[in-house]
């Protein structure tokens, strides 16, 4: 037996041929109106409601419509099972909320189908949702002891994506890219917090401890075998790695870094200029991309640098749009 759902139609014989289908496999509720649909939904949370259009008090598109404007019911999905057969009533449905529209009179093997299919969705979207909270919450672990804040994984994160998208990258592997660079320092979960939260420069066994951080990062990360998670594990390794050889942890050079960290680089370091710290101000923007620029062929990609700088109308309203959240 897996989750509940809720059978709604104002006809008893109705509510049996979908009892009659379903209890084999399903928890259900019943209602008859909508005002004790809306209720039941309420108290029982289903995982699925199957709701009859044409009934006495409120219509099925009226009940979906509520059901939509309420937060807490809004990610319900309803399958709307009526007699109502012209393609506009399905058109209409859709219009309102529905995922999905069975004709009546039903058929077992149809109605079972359907069922299945989208509990499958609602499985997959709550398993989706599950990773990405895993995702955020290991990101912010990271920086716990860090001076950084919260917000500035995820703008780092959106200033990437954007850096891959005018590279060319797919949709898919920039949603990739923004899920899996907020895990780039999570090696600073093996760094004193004398080290990370020192108000100032240090020294040179400090430095020497805080270099293991992204060797640490991988390793952890490299565990999964999921696509983000691998992806994270590379941009842990590499990100500070730079472009002419000079950074670490391996001193690689040019296309030796993956691309990935090579984007990762410019956009932490973007970012972490634009941030008060305890040990300095926030850079002027000028300053700021004075830097960037004169990065450009030895500590950054310079194609990535200069494509940085053609997109930087799009870099600000990122920036201003997390601004705006902060406040």
């Amino acid at each position: 037996m897996t989750g509940v759902l809720l059978i709604v139609d104002d006809e008893p014989q109705n509510l049996a041929v979908m009892r009659q289908i379903l209890s084999q496999d399903y928890r259900l509720v019943f209602a008859r109106n909508g005002v004790d649909a809306l209720a039941a939904t309420h108290k029982h949370q289903p995982a699925l409601i199957l709701l009859d259009i044409q009934m006495p008090d409120m219509s099925g598109y009226e009940v979906c419509r509520a059901l939509k404007a309420d937060p807490a019911t809004e990610g319900i999905p309803v399958i709307f099972v009526t007699s109502m057969s012209d393609v506009g009533n399905e058109a209409e449905g859709f219009a309102n909320g529905a995922v999905d529209y069975i004709v009546k009179p039903v058929y077992p093997a149809i109605v079972l189908a359907r069922v299945r299919a989208q509990l499958s969705l609602v499985r997959a979207t709550r398993l989706e949702q599950s990773y990405r909270d895993a995702i955020s919450m290991l990101g912010e672990a990271a920086h716990f002891n860090d001076t950084d804040t919260g917000a500035h994984i995820w703008r780092m994160a959106a200033y990437a994506a954007a850096l891959a998208r005018a590279s060319g990258w797919s949709a898919d592997d920039c949603q990739l890219l923004e899920m899996a660079a907020p895990m780039h320092d999570t090696g600073k979960l093996g760094v004193p917090q004398s080290i990370l939260q020192k108000p100032g420069p240090l020294d040179v066994d400090e430095w020497k401890t805080m270099k293991t951080h992204p060797q640490v990062g991988h390793d952890i990360l490299a565990r999964s075998d999921s696509p983000v998670f691998r992806m994270a594990a590379l941009i842990a390794l590499q990100h500070h790695e730079k472009w002419d050889g000079s950074g670490y942890p391996a001193g690689l050079q040019r296309d030796a870094i993956a691309e990935a960290a090579r984007i990762v680089a410019i956009a932490d370091v973007f970012d972490a200029l634009t941030m008060k710290r305890p040990y300095k101000d926030a850079w002027p923007m000028e300053r700021v991309l004075a830097t960037i620029q004169s990065g450009r062929a030895s500590h950054f990609d310079p194609q990535l640098s200069d494509l940085f700088m053609s997109i930087l109308p799009e870099i600000e309203r990122i920036k201003a749009h997390w601004a705006q959240a902060a406040d």
